[in-house]
């Protein structure tokens, strides 16, 4: 039965026929029931077997499945260009790559490598290490370069090398050539370029044949690099030493400026004295040369006195010393002569003629050795036993001798003693 409706102007007009004899169809190429989710599912699993693929060659590239083992690097610095996952190569072999950069408090760069297990036993223990690039403003990758004398020993894990060399990036003179053009008017730049130009214009052989004998200048020079390295490590120190010294030095400058006006001042004072001192040396030089051989042989004749004096200075300077204590007593109440006698055992008087005099002493004066000038209280110096015909002490002499002129005399005064013949020579009294 058709229906029709109108809702009036501008809206929709609606119109339906239905018929409840006639059958639904199934359209063509439609089909219900299991088969009909094969297709969507065989999508799907393609979809997510082509993510497997590219997550799996992804995973490879960044070696994520690599046996590796941790090597350290420590270099002044690290690069611009140098950024994790950087190769490591040796020989132009890759053996591993970059883990990552550490930047250390003395202002050095720890590189941290992982170095494929594998390759471990082709490495040796001292291998070089050079941080570089492939070409100019390529990245940066770590270069393993293997000594002349290589070590038995492999390179092992956790072990830690030290970089030598690191490439300069162009990236960074670039950066600092544009520093440097900021700072520089461009018409100065320009005017400077002119005066460089026409200072160079027709002395191209001058200019390349002082470039060439600058070649040779650094030529040898570069022997005494290392010698110019340590003095110029040197130099901060130097220098901090003048300065500490500054000061002083301009203090002796300012006199050395005042010495010279001072100079300047008396030129003629000075050239008084430069006469009278050249007066004088003729003089001199007359006086010196009308007596030159009687001065050499009174220089001459003193040459014995002075070598007697020169051998006998000790004891002139125990004599001079030992007066020196008088210099220092106090005054005596009155003026005289103060005398401390006592009584000492006598000895045998002269014996003919084993007590004549002998001149065979020898050695020179031992006041020093006898602790002279100076003595301790209640001390006295030793007797020095020489060959001169005096030794009180010498074998056979009696110590104490009663019946001896000194006690007769001390006791009774000045007395004749007993009559002597040739037997009696050298008997007591």
């Amino acid at each position: 039965m058709p229906v029709s409706s109108h809702l009036g102007p501008g809206r929709l007009h609606r119109s339906e026929t239905s018929s409840a004899a006639t059958p639904v169809a199934a359209s063509p190429g439609r089909h219900f029931g299991s088969s009909s989710y094969a297709r969507p599912l065989a999508g799907l699993a393609m979809v997510v077997a082509v993510g497997l693929i590219v997550a799996i060659a992804v995973q490879l590239f960044r070696g994520s499945w690599t046996d590796s083992v941790p090597v350290t690097v420590i270099s002044e610095r690290a690069g611009l260009v140098m950024n994790p996952d950087a190769k490591v190569k040796m020989r132009g072999v890759e053996v591993g790559k970059v883990a990552y950069i550490e930047e250390r408090p003395d202002g050095e760069a720890a590189i941290h490598l992982a170095i494929q297990r594998g390759q471990l036993r082709y490495i040796p223990s001292n291998v070089a290490v050079d941080i570089t690039s492939s070409t100019v403003f390529g990245a940066k990758f770590v270069k393993l370069i293997p000594p002349g004398e290589p070590h038995r020993e492999r390179l092992h894990e956790g072990q830690v090398l030290q970089g030598q060399h690191v490439t300069v990036e162009i990236n960074t003179v670039f950066q600092q050539l544009t520093a440097l053009l900021d700072k520089i008017d461009p018409a100065k730049l320009n005017e400077t370029l002119g005066a460089l130009s026409k200072a160079l214009d027709g002395r191209g052989e001058k200019f390349g044949q002082m470039l060439a004998e600058l070649d040779s200048f650094l030529t040898k020079l570069e022997p005494s690099l290392p010698n110019l390295r340590e003095d110029i490590a040197a130099l901060p120190e130097v220098l901090r030493a003048y300065a500490d010294a500054a000061p002083d030095l301009v203090r002796i400058a300012d006199n050395t400026t005042r010495i010279s006006q001072t100079i300047v001042d008396e030129q003629q004072n000075l050239d008084a004295v430069l006469v009278s001192a050249i007066g004088l040396a003729d003089i001199g030089n007359d006086v010196i040369g009308g007596n030159r051989q009687a001065i050499t042989d009174l220089l001459h004749l003193l040459v014995p006195t002075t070598d007697l004096l020169n051998r006998y200075h000790e004891a002139l300077n125990c004599g001079v010393a030992g007066l020196l204590p008088f210099t220092k007593a106090p005054p005596q109440p009155e003026n005289a002569v103060v005398i401390s006698t006592g009584f000492t055992l006598g000895i045998e008087r002269y014996r003919y003629p084993q007590d004549l005099p002998k001149v065979n002493a020898t050695g020179g004066p031992a006041c020093r050795a006898l602790g002279l000038p100076t003595l301790a209280p209640q001390t006295q110096p030793p007797f020095i036993v020489a060959d001169t015909g005096a030794n009180p002490w010498q074998y056979g002499n009696r110590s104490a001798m009663w019946n001896s002129d000194g006690l007769k005399q001390a006791l009774y005064g000045p007395i004749d003693g007993p009559p002597r013949n040739a037997t009696q020579v050298g008997q007591p009294g």
